[in-house]
């Protein structure tokens, strides 16, 4: 045998390291991302599918249904279709998964603002009730998700 086909002897405490394991798939991380979003309080139920089919159900129909009908329907389904994706978010931002800063804060800012609009007030007072909510809540909710995620603002 030569030199090279024989192992080489160790000393006793000499440690053996290992190659680094090859990073996951991006099939894995997907995966594993999905399995680590939290899970709602109705876990079994599809309820966020079950909303998100209705509004299309309800849209297609407000389509094809003329006059003021069809109108209302159309507003009915995107109504619907924005509170399931707006639920979504809430549940991700407040268990630290993901931030979505920006969309809730403007959520909470349109409402009070649809608050002021249709309350019959100047209207100068929808952008005066609007942007320092928006501001103020952009804040809090930045501040809520840094504690829950670990102190990331961003993720």
């Amino acid at each position: 045998m030569g030199k090279r086909s024989r192992k080489r002897a160790r000393p006793a405490g000499e440690r053996v390291i290992e190659a680094p394991a090859a990073p996951p798939s991006r099939k894995q991380r997907e995966r594993t991302r999905r399995d680590a979003l939290p899970p709602p309080p109705w876990a079994p139920v599809p309820l966020v599918e079950l909303a998100v089919l209705a509004a299309l159900i309800i849209g297609v129909i407000g389509f094809f249904t003329s006059g003021p009908k069809g109108a209302i329907l159309l507003v009915c389904a995107a109504v619907l279709g924005s509170l399931a994706g707006l639920e979504i978010t809430i549940r991700e931002h407040f268990a630290g998964f993901k931030s979505h800063t920006t969309v809730l804060a403007l959520a909470i800012a349109v409402a009070a603002m649809a608050v002021a609009f249709f309350g019959g007030g100047p209207k100068w007072l929808v952008i005066a009730v609007g942007a320092p909510l928006f501001v103020l809540s952009f804040v809090l909710l930045r501040n809520t998700f840094a504690r829950r995620s670990g102190g990331y603002t961003v993720r």
